[in-house]
C-alpha cells in the first residue's frame, strides 16, 4: 500500500510514518517545516519528502493519505484529497488500526515530560529484554554497545514484536498527546491508544488555540480514562489537584501515585506507594523505593545516571512503576535507567568549546532543549542550576508554541526564567504582544533579562560577553522549532 503523509515532520508524524515503513508500506510526505532531527532521520530511512503541500505530491493518487493534525481546510493538498475522493485518515486512527489494537498499550499522557518519560520507559522495557514497539515525540541518544539496542533506538519509533514471551499480545509504549487528531477529528489523540498502564504525568493549561481552558482538556484526560480497563494501571504524581480533579470525574482502574521525599522523611504521604529519595541534590543519583499494603518488605533501587532535575526524577519514577506493572522487577529497572543517555532537544549537549576572548580562554557549553512553557523553563534551568553549579547559566528562549504565541503564559514568562544568570528573549516578527513590555514590567527578577528581535545579534551579543567572568557558560537554547539554526551558527561563530 503506498501511503502518503501530510505534515510528515511533525514529531509524531514523522515517527508513524516510520512504522508504516516497517509494516511494508511505501511511505511518501510532503511538509513546509521540513528541518532536523526529524528530517534526517526520515531522509536516512529512505523517505521521500517534498516541499509545500501541492496537489501533484497526489498524483498519482496513492492508496490512502495519512492526514497530519496542522492541516486545515484551504491548503491546496487538502482540497485536492477532498475533491478527488482520496482515502484519508488521521495518524492516531491508523496507529490504532494497524499498530495497537493487537498491543498491551503503555501510555505517558501529561503537559510535560511525555517525550522523555515514554522514551525512559520505551529504553527500560528493551534493556530488560522485552521486544516492546514504541512511537516518540523525539530522536533518542543512544550511548550502547548492545548492537540490539542501538538498533531499535536508532529511530523515534519502533513496530516490535506483536507477542511476548508467552505468545501474548505484545507491548508497545506511546507518547500520548492531548492535541486534536485532525482538522475533521478534533478528539485528542490519546483518546485512540485505549491503553491499558496509562501514566499522567501532570496537567496544566497548554494548547490555547484548541483548548478553552484547564477544565477542556481535563474532559479529554476523562475519556481516555474511562477506557481503561478494570484490571489496567494508571500511574501519577500525588500532590496534583489538576490530576485528582479529573480522576474525581470517573476512575475505574486502580491507581498508584508518586512522590519525592526527604531522607529524613522517607514516609511521606501513606497514600504514595511509590517514592524516591535524592541522595545527590542536583537529581544525578536517587533511589526509587516501592510498597503497598499487600508488601512486607519494600522494594528499592538506585539510579545513577548523567541526568538531572526534579522533574527527571518524577519521569524516572513513573516509568520504573509502568515496567513493575508488566513485570520488570524495580532493581532492574533503575539499573536499565543508570545507562539511560536521554533524547535529543532535552538538555542535550551539543558542543563543549574552548573560547578565546581578549587575553582569557574559558569553556563554553551549548545546550538544546525544547522547554516551551513557562513550567518547563523552570524546572530544566533548576536543573541546570544544581548541574553546572561553577558555570554561569544564559538561557536563549523563543517563544515558539501556538499557546505562547497567543500571550496566554506571558505574565509569568520573565520569573520562569530567573534562575538563569542573564536571559535573551527572541520576539518573531508576528508575535501578537510585546515581549518587551511583558519583561520589562516584571518585579524582584533577580537577574538580567533582555529582548531581541534578530538571531544574529543575539549570536553577537553572546559572542561579547561570553567569558568575561572567569567562569565557565552554559548556553540553553531553549525552542520547540529550528530557530532559525541559531545552534549550528552560534558554535561555528564559537570556533572561529
Amino acid at each position: 500500500m503506498h501511503v502518503h503523509i501530510l505534515g510528515i515532520c511533525g514529531t509524531f508524524m514523522g515517527s508513524l510514518a516510520l512504522l508504516a515503513r516497517d509494516l511494508g508500506h511505501k511511505v511518501t510526505g510532503s511538509d513546509t517545516n521540513i528541518y532536523p532531527p526529524m528530517s534526517t532521520q526520515l531522509e536516512r530511512a529512505g523517505v521521500v519528502i517534498q516541499e509545500g503541500y501541492a496537489a501533484s505530491h497526489l498524483q498519482p493518487a496513492p492508496d490512502l493519505v495519512i492526514v497530519g493534525n496542522a492541516m486545515k481546510r484551504g491548503i491546496e493538498a487538502v482540497e485536492y484529497m477532498l475533491d478527488a475522493g482520496l482515502a484519508y485518515t488521521s495518524g492516531p486512527q491508523f496507529l490504532s488500526e494497524h499498530v495497537l489494537q493487537y498491543r498491551h498499550v503503555l501510555a505517558v499522557a501529561g503537559t510535560h515530560g511525555k517525550t522523555t518519560t515514554t522514551t525512559m520507559l520505551a529504553w527500560v522495557l528493551h534493556y530488560c529484554g522485552i521486544d516492546t514497539g514504541f512511537l516518540i515525540g523525539g530522536v533518542p541518544l543512544v550511548d550502547s554497545d548492545n548492537e540490539k539496542l542501538t538498533q531499535a533506538f536508532s529511530h523515534s519509533s519502533y513496530l516490535g514484536s506483536d507477542k511476548n514471551d508467552q505468545g501474548e499480545r505484545g507491548y508497545f509504549v506511546i507518547e500520548a498527546d492531548e492535541y486534536d487528531s485532525a482538522f475533521f477529528d478534533k478528539r485528542s489523540k490519546f483518546v485512540h491508544y485505549r491503553p491499558r498502564t496509562a501514566i499522567l504525568n501532570n496537567l496544566e493549561f497548554d494548547h490555547a488555540d484548541i483548548f478553552k481552558d484547564l477544565d477542556a482538556i481535563q474532559t479529554q484526560f476523562h475519556h481516555m480514562i474511562r477506557m481503561i480497563p478494570s484490571s489496567g494501571q494508571i500511574i501519577m504524581p500525588g500532590h496534583t489537584p489538576s490530576l485528582e480533579a479529573t480522576i474525581e470525574k470517573g476512575c475505574w482502574t486502580p491507581i498508584w501515585r508518586t512522590e519525592i521525599t526527604e531522607p529524613d522523611n522517607l514516609q511521606g504521604t501513606v497514600d504514595c506507594v511509590w517514592k524516591a529519595e535524592l541522595i545527590e541534590e542536583d537529581g544525578s543519583r536517587f533511589l526509587i523505593h516501592y510498597h503497598d499494603d499487600e508488601q512486607t518488605q519494600m522494594l528499592t533501587g538506585e539510579v545513577h545516571w548523567g541526568m538531572s532535575g526534579r522533574h527527571n526524577i518524577e519521569n524516572a519514577m513513573v516509568a520504573v512503576a509502568a515496567a513493575y506493572d508488566i513485570g520488570i522487577g524495580v532493581e532492574q529497572a533503575c539499573a536499565a535507567l543508570s545507562k539511560f543517555s536521554g533524547i535529543k532537544r532535552r538538555m542535550e549537549l551539543i558542543a563543549d568549546v574552548e573560547y578565546k576572548s581578549g587575553n582569557s580562554t574559558s569553556k563554553v557549553q551549548v545546550f538544546d532543549d525544547f522547554a516551551h512553557h513557562p513550567t518547563a523553563i523552570t524546572t530544566t534551568l533548576d536543573g541546570a542550576k544544581k548541574k553546572l553549579k561553577a558555570a554561569k547559566i544564559w538561557a536563549i528562549i523563543e517563544p515558539r508554541s501556538n499557546t505562547m504565541k497567543l500571550g496566554v503564559h506571558k505574565d509569568n514568562l520573565a520569573a520562569s526564567a530567573q534562575l538563569a544568570d542573564e536571559v535573551i528573549w527572541y520576539e518573531p516578527s508576528g508575535l501578537e504582544w510585546g515581549l518587551s513590555e511583558v519583561i520589562g514590567n516584571v518585579d524582584n527578577i533577580n537577574n538580567r533579562q533582555y529582548v531581541m528581535n534578530d538571531t544574529q545579534k543575539i549570536i553577537d551579543h553572546l559572542l561579547s560577553k561570553l567569558g568575561q567572568t572567569g567562569k565557565d557558560d552554559a548556553v540553553i537554547i531553549m525552542s520547540n522549532g529550528g530557530f532559525e539554526g541559531i545552534h549550528q551558527r552560534l558554535i561555528t561563530a564559537l570556533n572561529t
